[in-house]
């Protein structure tokens, strides 16, 4: 019963989003060169906005650390998506799929692979000034003695199709690969994707089942750090894919083992949803929010130059409260925040919501009309501008230039 209005829940946003959804099909790769009307199809003040956006920032050097691909495997891509989440059997995994495959661009699944490819370059290449963008891998779910667990494995996506995409686009895309520390494999398969230019692993343990404070995990973290390799890890409560029985898997203090070894960790959305169980100083079981253990480990000093966090979904409506104005204000942090789209998820309308953000006094009235003209001809800009736009409130402070650059620290 603990999970029927969560179910409701789903199936009413996701209802929702099916028939609002715009599939942005304006977008096109422009030929534009950067002026003051870097886009026709956009009104002065949208485009006054943009170009507002990029100032401050080298030309193409912009990058984005959280990007997501998926398929359903069609053209033999190695993808998959669990057949749940495609059959009308299971009606709230059914919708959620099909709310996924409208904010990706997909009409066809029988093409699902190539049509999300194809919008996703686009709307970076109708981006003039854009830089590149780190396209992530996603492995399957495992279990505690090394075996595939398909059935809690909501998609996958393999380290060879994120590699072949990025030799397709070098000028768009850095492959990140994703490989889970219980495979029987797992530090051999680090070493070859090494080999071949990886330099940042990506994990989402509610959903794949990784333990990040397992014993398990640590051969895999001494060989990170051998080979320099970043882990940008989600952290926090996971609502975009089916992690209910794994969520305690999302506490901030989990990763505590691969910082005290030495590799560096960017946490994903700055762990801004949920709850963890902790023990007080008296040893009693207590609950805290997720986002304040972050800070936490953020405040350490031994974790400078290790513990960073990226700024993905953080402007959506669910974590723009208290996350989103702490990390605005507190500008000695931003030297350690990069930027994230976590595409495809701005492109789901019900869960961006300017109006929200104009209340809140992070953006005024005109700013959003004109981020609203932005978002409904490319979400992917729409993501970049608003969080160049947005400001804190109370003391007026914006996220820092370098956050949308390289950051130096992790190495590539």
């Amino acid at each position: 019963m603990k999970n029927v209005k969560y179910l409701i829940g789903i199936a009413i946003i996701s209802l929702f989003v099916l028939f609002t959804n715009s599939t942005f099909d304006k977008v096109k790769e422009s030929k534009t060169p950067q002026n003051k009307l870097l886009y026709k199809e956009l009104s002065f003040g949208a485009n006054q906005l943009i170009n507002e956006a990029f100032k401050g920032l080298a030309y193409g050097k912009t990058i984005d650390y959280h990007t997501h691909i998926v398929g359903t495997g069609a053209g033999n891509s190695g993808n998959f998506v669990n057949n749940e989440m495609q059959s009308a059997k299971y009606p709230i995994k059914h919708l959620k799929f099909n709310v996924y495959k409208n904010a990706a661009g997909i009409k066809n699944t029988k093409n699902a692979d190539a049509e999300f490819l194809k919008t996703l370059v686009n709307r970076i290449k109708s981006i003039p000034n854009h830089g590149k963008y780190c396209l992530l891998a996603f492995d399957k779910n495992y279990n505690e003695n090394g075996t595939e667990n398909l059935k809690k494995t909501e998609f996958y996506v393999p380290n060879e199709y994120v590699f072949k995409i990025a030799a397709q686009y070098p000028d768009l895309f850095i492959p990140v690969i994703s490989i889970h520390p219980y495979r029987k494999d797992a530090i051999l398969e680090l070493e070859k994707w090494h080999k071949k230019g990886g330099r940042m692993i990506k994990w989402l343990p509610n959903a794949m089942s990784i333990n990040p404070s397992s014993e398990k995990c640590k051969l895999f973290y001494l060989k990170m750090k051998e080979k320099g390799i970043v882990l940008l890890t989600h952290a926090g409560e996971e609502k975009a894919v089916e992690a209910e029985d794994d969520q305690k898997l999302g506490n901030p203090l989990l990763l505590k083992p691969p910082l005290d070894m030495g590799v560096k960790v960017i946490i994903a959305h700055c762990a801004s949803l949920g709850q963890a169980t902790v023990l007080d100083s008296k040893g009693n079981k207590i609950k805290r929010n997720n986002f304040d253990l972050f800070l936490e480990l953020m405040s350490q000093k031994k974790y400078e130059g290790l513990l960073f966090a990226d700024i993905s979904a953080m402007t959506q409506y669910n974590r723009m409260g208290v996350p989103l104005l702490t990390m605005l204000n507190n500008t000695a942090m931003h030297k350690r925040l990069v930027n994230g789209s976590d595409y495809p998820l701005p492109a789901i309308n019900i869960i961006i919501r300017t109006s929200l953000l104009e209340k809140a006094g992070y953006i005024n009235k005109i700013e959003r009309k004109y981020l609203n003209e932005i978002y409904q001809f490319n979400p992917l800009l729409f993501d970049f501008v608003v969080k160049r736009t947005i400001k804190s409130p109370i003391l007026n402070r914006k996220f820092s230039n370098s956050v949308f650059m390289r950051n130096e620290m992790l190495g590539f």
